[in-house]
């Protein structure tokens, strides 16, 4: 369960999925994408995560930015994401 001001980041097949309060947006995952492992950075929308990949038997650092996706899903993307003070990593492997 996430904190009130807490987003979560998880992948599903071959989606990203971000969650935060009751709203759930699932996007294109780099198709070898196995798991998120951590999230290094969150500055409002734009994140800095480690993921694993098929092909590569370390992780690798990864971008994501968020306000484009959001923005495209017709979100006001600045009031969405203002809340926000954190995101976590949530998959079957931690």
């Amino acid at each position: 369960m996430a904190a009130a001001n807490e987003a979560i980041l998880s992948n599903e097949k071959n989606f990203t999925v971000f969650r935060y309060g009751r709203h759930t947006i699932r996007f294109r995952a780099p198709y070898s994408l196995e798991y998120y492992t951590e999230v290094k950075e969150w500055d409002h929308g734009y994140l800095v995560v480690m993921a694993k990949y098929r092909h590569r038997d370390q992780e690798e650092e990864e971008y994501i930015d968020l306000p484009p996706i959001l923005e495209n899903l017709y979100f006001d993307s600045e009031t969405f994401l203002a809340p926000i003070e954190k995101v976590k990593v949530v998959n079957d492997r931690y």
